[in-house]
């Protein structure tokens, strides 16, 4: 009897299933470029296999597009949590977590890239920079050695 149920938890374990975890990310309009952790990984929409739980960096790009930059957290259901996730590992039934994130991107205005505001904002932007016109110095730079120098040292003398 003792060897019949050894023989059965042994099965068990053999059959012993694992954890799936899946993140989908989409967008509006697909096929944007998709970042997490400063590595490009897919256009969406994307799913693709995770191992850790937690916050990610998030980036969609798409041309003519404004740029999402997001932070999503993607938490660990209740039964990934320590310590019932090592009777979740143990399950003979494979356990699937899936996780989606959608996002909508908006479109670039065109007004925003207007070529003579954007002209007329550097030369706000210069003025602002500058403390006073371009003036010859009123001091000419001495032809003299000053005290302490030696001749070889001076201008004049190295002519």
């Amino acid at each position: 009897m003792l060897r019949w149920k050894k023989s059965c938890l042994l099965a068990l374990l053999g059959c012993a299933g694992c954890v799936e975890r899946t993140l989908t990310v989409t967008s509006n309009p697909p096929g944007a470029l998709v970042y997490l952790n400063d590595q490009e990984v897919g256009r969406t929409p994307l799913t693709r296999n995770f191992l850790w739980y937690g916050t990610y960096d998030l980036q969609i790009r798409k041309d003519g597009y404004k740029t999402i930059d997001a932070r999503p957290r993607v938490w660990a259901p209740l039964w990934q949590i320590v310590p019932i996730d090592l009777v979740a590992e143990l399950f003979p039934l494979p356990l699937v977590d899936r996780h989606r994130l959608s996002y909508t991107m908006k479109p670039v205005s065109e007004a925003s890239f207007d070529p003579h505001a954007l002209a007329a904002r550097g030369i706000r932007e210069r003025k602002k920079l500058r403390s006073s016109e371009y003036r010859p110095p009123t001091t000419l730079p001495s032809s003299q050695p000053t005290e302490g120098m030696s001749n070889s040292a001076s201008p004049t003398a190295a002519g």
